[in-house]
């Protein structure tokens, strides 16, 4: 009977989960504000209850909250987006001559070694970069439209700004109540086991999600601001968006670096005193961050492996857009607390321990 119920269980799980994955699917259109006011909403929810401690109601606390997020979010974008604009709009009308001061390097190498060694001179190495060039042009131009079409059309931009605020609100003012809610409707057999579960889960991705935003903040703003110090054009475009790629690890580092670098070549060309002062800021972001923001801020305790986290984020962005990058990380945090608990689950089972122990175990008892 217990293998009938099982095999029951695991059947309506089944379904639960293909349904799940087929409405995010066909709704990963619309789901983007939705999925950003829950992002939101987890969290903040650890300061609206500590508000709470301080004798706030649950109401006071979340419009406190939003108010001062709404008030930050409306400064910076008074304050930063006009420049963040003027400096990409520069960015795209300079790209040109970057890719051709860059083709120029390539030809100069190119005509001596690069030539020999493909056995082509000339006209046919400029051709060959030239292609290869334009390509990769392309397929950077195809990818940052593919997105922008998924996430961020005018009618799902605005949505954003306006509904995200409303979710990420109300998500947090019942934040409580809807965790009980679900702990209530818990079957009963296995009610500790899914609580002891979903409290791993939550510490994982608290520790890496909460942790990880702060290190990409503290480290966009080490890079913007080091990098216009140093008086790169586009430092702080440059910096703001390492800072936020970062949330991938190692990726935020390695673009802002090689495109700060083909920045500063550019700009400060024979002077390389110059470009070893962005390569230095990029290189005390680095030291900051490996030596005291993630071990103190995300730390061992995650136990999510960066390669997890870059395949978890890129396969599901691929699958879902945006909406599949946001919703990786709880994911793959998920799976990786529940793949632990199956290795643990497995481990204490006959399959594993094989029939030499259980000779001593009377079979009729592995089924409870």
């Amino acid at each position: 009977m217990g293998g009938m119920s099982i095999q029951r269980q695991a059947i309506i799980w089944a379904v639960v989960i293909t349904v799940f994955v087929l409405m995010l699917w066909l709704l990963k259109g619309i789901l983007l504000p939705f999925v950003a006011g829950m992002a939101i909403a987890y969290f903040l929810d650890p300061l609206a209850d500590k508000l709470e401690d301080y004798g706030l109601s649950r109401m006071a606390a979340t419009a406190t909250i939003t108010i001062s997020f709404l008030l930050v979010a409306i400064v910076l974008a008074v304050v930063l987006v006009p420049v963040l604009y003027n400096q990409l709009i520069a960015l795209i009308e300079v790209f040109p001559s970057l890719i051709q001061r860059g083709q120029d390097w390539l030809l100069a190498i190119g005509n001596g070694r690069l030539g020999q060694l493909l056995g082509v001179h000339g006209p046919d190495v400029e051709q060959a970069i030239s292609e290869r060039l334009v390509g990769s042009l392309d397929w950077v131009v195809n990818l940052m439209t593919s997105l922008g079409l998924q996430g961020l059309q005018l009618v799902g931009l605005i949505s954003l700004i306006v509904v995200t605020p409303v979710v990420a609100f109300y998500l947090l003012l019942d934040w409580d109540r809807m965790v009980e809610k679900v702990d209530a409707l818990l079957p009963r057999d296995h009610r500790d086991t899914i609580r002891s579960l979903a409290v791993d889960i939550n510490t994982v991705l608290a520790g890496f999600i909460r942790g990880q935003v702060i290190v990409c903040l503290v480290l966009g703003l080490i890079y913007a601001v080091g990098l216009t110090l140093v008086g790169l054009k586009f430092g702080l475009i440059v910096g703001i968006l390492a800072g936020i790629i970062s949330f991938i690890p190692y990726l935020g580092t390695i673009l802002g670096f090689i495109v700060g670098v083909a920045l500063a070549l550019f700009q400060f060309a024979p002077d390389y005193i110059q470009v070893g002062f962005v390569v230095a800021v990029f290189a005390v972001g680095q030291f900051i961050e490996g030596n005291f923001l993630s071990p103190k801020l995300v730390g061992d305790r995650v136990g999510l492996h960066p390669v997890w986290v870059m395949f978890a984020i890129f396969a599901f962005a691929a699958l879902f857009g945006f909406v599949g990058a946001l919703l990786a990380l709880p994911v793959a945090a998920a799976l990786g607390v529940l793949a632990r608990f199956g290795i643990a689950q497995y481990r204490k089972s006959q399959l594993y321990l094989g029939s030499a122990s259980g000779a001593a175990v009377p079979p009729r008892d592995t089924d409870s």
